[in-house]
């Protein structure tokens, strides 16, 4: 084997960056490796590459996941004539190798040599690097939902996921969940301090759990009034991570761009956080619940709430609902007010997408806090404005939305942090022209662009339905709310019905009169936003050097 070599950087102001390089084996072949610092990223080349691979590889420091000492087996052991001299010494380095579609895998390469000392220079010297990031996760809050979707949440962790976390040195407290509301009431009696974070395993339901539970227990501990719709809310800094083992998946899929377990649990240990705006909603000065993703009344409700009663058929019940619900045909009568987010930089109309270090998000936080910092919430003073018509659906949402059937979502420039919403306003029309709007959502042609739908970016509206307050306000109007509720449980009726119910990120919500305010990037996942498909994204993906071991 050739001479090993060991380096140091001189830094400005006298600090001396350490820049291991070494000639080490690899497979069959001797590679010079470099582990850079400065650079942040370990890298191996082949000084004398055959005519077909090899090349240049590297990993970003910081998507190495753990480092280990390893024993070289006999068949790995009589590699070359040397190691007939001394016994081999080996290390493996596991890290995250990117794939197509944002999938992300757990792989390894094995680099040793004949030197002991060189060998345990090199482990001590990237698990030195490996706790220097501060923000990976060391002690994590599990909970976990063994009744959603297909009821394979248990099995998804410890099959795929606990492993993983055990290689990276984390942590963990599991709970498996046993009611509703479970791992909510648990947040609120936990010490949340002694963790880096909460993982989640299920579905977007799942989430909406937790996220509830640690919002409450931030707001409680300190002082704030959740009651009150214009009170600031404080910041949680414990992120969430999601596991997706549910019927949706929207959260996980709209924020790293795939529903995949061993993904999530990656972007979990390398220490991933992506803010995010969550949105609360009031009914006369009652808060009533928070959402992330979609808030949808009319269409989306009327699937929800009919699905509710058919969660026996599974996943599937989305698709006979929204079928049944789609011939219905439903329309409500309802008055929308909204003030437009003018503190945004972009609008729904965007070709570009909210993606991974995204220029809008952060310039957004950085505003705000200007504004807040000057003159504090003004809301109050700024211009209302106010829609009346009959809507076939109303859906907010606070990001796109994707899914694997709607790759786009239902506001594909929505972003995830820039603190606004996008309020989709879908008039009453025909029946096929609601299928091509629907349609839409399938491919890449505009879904705003027909005469009955509008879009707005707002920071906080309300909606009042037509017949909310005649509705509470004597006997006889709540015999009309008894004949509506007959309508809605015997479809076959003619009349339209009065009220719709809200599709609150996959729970009902029945209050037909409400407010609604977004708050700028108030908690933050185990995520990094969707990246953007490079040509090169797998360029270090090791999967080259596979084909030469």
């Amino acid at each position: 084997m050739e001479q090993q070599q060991q380096q140091q950087q001189q830094a400005p102001g006298g600090r001396r960056r350490p820049r291991l390089v070494s000639m080490l084996g690899l497979g069959q072949r001797c590679w010079e490796v470099t582990l850079d610092e400065e650079r942040g990223r370990l890298a191996w080349r082949d000084p004398r590459p055959p005519r077909r691979g090899g090349g240049d590889y590297f990993v970003p420091t910081s998507e190495i996941i753990a480092v280990e000492e390893r024993e070289l087996n006999k068949k790995q052991g009589s590699i070359g004539k040397w190691q007939k001299m001394a016994k081999p010494h080996a290390f493996t380095v596991y890290y995250v190798k990117k794939a197509r579609n944002h999938r992300w895998r757990c792989s390894d390469v094995t680099f040793w040599c004949v030197d002991e000392h060189l060998c345990n220079q090199w482990i001590q010297a990237l698990k030195e690097l490996l706790e220097m990031q501060k923000s990976r996760p060391k002690q994590l809050l599990v909970y976990i939902n063994p009744y959603g979707g297909k009821r394979q949440g248990k099995r998804i962790y410890e099959q795929k996921v606990a492993p993983l976390f055990s290689l990276a040195s984390i942590s963990t407290d599991v709970v498996i969940t046993e009611r509703a509301n479970h791992a909510k009431d648990n947040l609120f009696e936990v010490n949340i301090n002694k963790y880096d974070g909460v993982v989640c395993v299920g579905g977007d339901g799942m989430f909406s759990e937790v996220m509830h539970g640690l919002i409450g227990r931030m707001q409680k501990d300190s002082g704030i009034d959740q009651n009150n719709p214009k009170a600031p809310l404080v910041q949680c800094n414990i992120r969430i991570g999601i596991i997706p083992a549910g019927s949706t998946d929207c959260i996980c899929f709209s924020t790293i761009g795939i529903s995949d377990p061993v993904t999530s649990a990656l972007h979990i240990i390398v220490g991933d956080c992506q803010p995010l705006d969550v949105s609360s909603i009031h009914h006369n000065n009652t808060f009533l619940k928070y959402y992330v993703s979609l808030l949808g009344y009319g269409f989306y409700g009327d699937i929800l709430k009919d699905s509710e009663k058919k969660r026996w058929m599974g996943p599937i019940r989305y698709d006979y609902s929204g079928f049944k619900t789609f011939l219905s045909h439903h329309y409500y009568e309802g008055t929308i007010s909204f003030q437009p987010a003018k503190h945004t930089l972009g609008s729904p109309r965007d070709k570009d997408s909210c993606r991974t270090g995204c220029y809008i998000c952060k310039k957004t936080e950085q505003q705000l806090a200007e504004q807040h910092k000057e003159c504090g919430l003004k809301d109050e003073d700024e211009e209302w404005k106010v829609i009346k018509g009959k809507f076939l659906a109303i859906n907010a949402v606070n990001m796109s939305c994707a899914c694997t059937r709607s790759p786009k979502g239902l506001s594909p420039a929505a972003h995830l942090a820039d603190g606004s919403a996008d309020l989709i306003l879908v008039r009453k029309c025909s029946r096929f022209d609601f299928l091509r709007y629907l349609v839409r959502h399938t491919n890449q042609d505009d879904q705003f662009d027909f005469s009955f739908v509008d879009v707005y970016r707002v920071k906080s509206f309300q909606f009042t339905s037509k017949l909310s307050e005649d509705n509470e306000s004597n006997v006889t109007d709540i015999g009309k709310k008894r004949f509506g509720q007959f309508c809605r449980d015997h479809p076959a009726c003619c009349c339209n019905i009065a009220n719709s119910s809200w599709n609150c990120d996959g729970e009902t919500l029945d209050s037909s009169a409400i407010e609604v305010r977004v708050h700028c990037q108030l908690m933050k996942l185990f995520a990094r936003g969707i990246e953007e498909n490079h040509k090169d994204e797998a360029a270090y993906s090791q999967s080259s050097v596979e084909q030469l071991l």
